[in-house]
């Protein structure tokens, strides 16, 4: 597990996004394991401003978002679809066609969990996963205790959760309490994650991501067997661990070996 930690939620994002734009110049017809919320929000900005001034392009790209609320329909303002779309998919050059979020309000959610995973093998696999992470260690919506090998299913979200995403919705407006989620299992299968937390409300998620020990209380400490995974936070967000000075250490070891074997 690579940890870089940064000064601020800009620099979390300039430095996520550059791993999209070198990752969509190596291989044009990639397949992007996407997520929602506010954290990824200015990664998301970076990645459409490079498109529209013609640096990268989206058109060969297949797409598939970790979640979606159980019951919402996709053009409900709160369901993940409508946040992707909004958010990134309509200042792209993606194919829509392409773009793929589970379906939350299926006539049979189990048959559309197992087709999502079968439409993510399909496609060849993950090149590059993009999480956040929750205040309880919870990634995608796999709350705590989610089986570490889980696969694309139907979750219960936590009583925490529910309260975080509470601010979203209208007063008096009913709050899904199930979801449709890619499994930990899913997400380990991707070649690279890459994961964004920024802000102290997630310092103690953190520090049990990345010292352990790997546990279903926090489902991101799965993320310390992942062969490639990639750490980005903000300073507030590296405050909990127990030596940030060592990440950063290596950090500047690492960029250096990269300058060396670019020159």
């Amino acid at each position: 597990m690579k940890v870089v930690i940064l000064d601020d939620a800009d620099a979390v994002a300039s430095y996520g996004a550059d791993i999209f734009r070198e990752q969509l110049q190596a291989k044009p017809a990639s397949v992007f394991g996407l997520a929602t919320g506010s954290t990824p929000l200015k990664l998301y900005r970076e990645l459409i401003e490079s498109n529209q001034q013609g640096d990268i392009s989206f058109s060969e790209v297949r797409s598939f978002n970790l979640d979606e609320y159980m019951d919402l329909p996709p053009e409900h303002p709160q369901s993940y679809r409508y946040f992707m779309d909004e958010e990134f998919f309509k200042h792209i050059d993606i194919d829509r066609s392409n773009t793929h979020v589970p379906p939350g309000n299926a006539d049979n959610p189990l048959t559309a969990c197992r087709e999502y995973e079968g439409a993510i093998a399909a496609a060849g696999g993950i090149d590059i996963q993009l999480l956040g992470i929750g205040r309880n260690g919870h990634i995608g919506f796999n709350e705590p205790t989610s089986c570490l090998a889980s696969r694309t299913r139907v979750k219960t979200l936590t009583e925490e959760t529910i309260a975080d995403n509470a601010r979203f919705f209208s007063e008096g407006e009913t709050q899904p309490q199930l979801s449709i989620t890619m499994g930990i299992g899913t997400i380990m299968e991707a070649r690279l994650v890459v994961l964004l937390a920024t802000g102290e409300s997630k310092a103690e998620a953190i520090k049990a991501m990345v010292e352990g020990p790997v546990s279903a209380w926090c489902p991101a400490s799965a993320l310390q067997m992942h062969p490639a995974t990639v750490v980005i936070v903000d300073e507030a967000a590296a405050s909990a661990l127990s030596n940030p000075e060592f990440f950063k250490h290596i950090e500047r070891h690492n960029q250096a070996l990269l300058a060396r074997i670019k020159a």
